[in-house]
């Protein structure tokens, strides 16, 4: 170790993760020591790397300490818990001491009073923010503008959707946005979230407290729903659409854009759809390769989705995830057409409760997949209160030994809750 020259031992220690190792390796001896001083990159504070009977006041010193005796950090994390509220002073001297170096910043503290974070980070170098249990007031774009920024994260985040539009607009070259659990003040009564931005690739959007969310984004690739209940989704674009994930989402009015020339993945779960108006949207993607649709709920209960519309209209499909459903009797995947599924080659079948029809059923999907690599099934095995249940799991059990049989060729997983 002796012979490795300083600025590699700071790359190492750059890699320990946690501020406690570091400030231990650096008692190694003097050349560690130097090492941490002008070649530490990188450097993480979490509450549970330290005693459960430190102080605030006590961890403010270490961490003042610990940034203090490091020049040119670029990448910091604090995530320091509710039990904790610092001064906003100390806090205020880590960013101003590290702003100009620092290229990616996670924060997490409580403060009193609060900091504005945009306003000591802005127009630095910085590349990642994600902001943790923080306030967010007074965006002001000509002045806190983040020029070099590329990924935005808000969790648990106070801020009005004019100054999130504002804030938006402050990032020039920003690709991923993440807002997750936020509260948004609006102006009005509708409560509605305007986003607008050229260069976003990707929206992770989650419990997001608006009931309507219109996001102009001409280059978004992903599009990330979750746990949101919006009267209306408006999805403003120029069809560059890769990978569209929606899970636990109720939404009245849905726009996601008329070209899906370039969609390739659709995740839906546990959601409330009018699927002819979905399926219009995107029947167009002649190029989807992964279609999942699990605990879906539709909004007419007549509905059906049938194989042969999914063969017909996703020719490059490779990869079918769906989950049996039955409600009144009418199963919703049905089995219609003789159109095979000739390039999917994993098919993922499933259900919530187990029916006597659903062996027949993941036999007919197979025989539409006649170059299917891999089979995986997935279950919720409720504690069998009944003999009639039991024995319906007995019955599928044995019939799906005899398919394995039959189908030496695709390799069969079980997935059971």
């Amino acid at each position: 170790m002796e012979h490795l020259p300083v600025e590699v031992i700071g790359n190492i220690l750059s890699h320990l993760g946690a501020a406690r190792d570091v400030v231990v390796a650096s008692a190694t001896c003097r050349k560690w020591r130097e090492a941490c001083r002008k070649h530490l990159h990188t450097l993480s504070f979490k509450s549970d790397d330290w005693p459960r009977d430190i102080t605030t006041r006590q961890l403010e010193i270490l961490i003042t300490q610990t940034i203090f005796q490091t020049i040119g950090l670029q990448c910091l994390s604090i995530h320091i818990d509710s039990a904790h509220e610092f001064s906003a002073a100390p806090v205020i001297a880590w960013l101003m001491y590290t702003r100009e170096t620092l290229r990616s910043l996670s924060y997490n503290v409580r403060t009193t009073p609060n900091v504005n974070i945009l306003e000591k980070c802005g127009r630095q170098k910085l590349e990642t923010l994600d902001l943790d249990h923080n306030l967010i007031t007074g965006v002001e774009p000509s002045y806190q503008r983040f020029t070099c920024l590329k990924s935005l994260s808000l969790r648990h985040i106070n801020i009005s959707a004019f100054d999130l539009s504002l804030l938006l607009a402050a990032c020039p070259r920003i690709e991923s946005l993440t807002l997750d659990a936020l509260e948004i003040v609006t102006s009005d009564s509708q409560s509605l979230m305007e986003l607008s931005s050229q260069t976003l690739k990707c929206l992770y959007a989650k419990s997001v407290g608006v009931d309507k969310i219109i996001l102009e984004a001409d280059n978004l690739e992903i599009l990330n729903l979750n746990a949101l209940n919006l009267d209306f989704f408006e999805l403003i674009g120029k069809g560059t659409l890769r990978h569209l994930k929606i899970d636990d989402v109720s939404v009245t009015h849905l726009d996601i854009g008329e070209s899906m020339d370039h969609l390739e993945v659709v995740d839906v779960s546990n959601f409330l759809i009018v699927w002819p108006k979905f399926y219009h949207m995107i029947s167009r993607a002649s190029k989807l390769r992964r279609l999942r649709l699990w605990g879906v709920v539709f909004d007419d209960e007549d509905e059906i989705i049938d194989s042969e519309s999914i063969a017909i209209s996703f020719p490059q499909l490779k990869h079918l995830s769906l989950s049996y459903e039955i409600r009144d009797g009418l199963l919703h995947y049905g089995l219609r057409g003789s159109s095979s599924l000739g390039n999917v080659a994993v098919l993922e079948l499933g259900w919530t409760v187990i029916s006597e029809h659903f062996g027949h059923w993941v036999f007919g999907m197979i025989e539409r997949c006649p170059n299917l690599k891999k089979l995986v099934i997935h279950g919720v095995l409720n504690e069998a209160k009944t003999r009639e249940e039991r024995q319906m799991l007995a019955n599928f059990t044995s019939f799906i030994v005899c398919l394995m049989r039959k189908y030496i060729h695709v390799d069969v997983q079980f997935e059971y809750e």
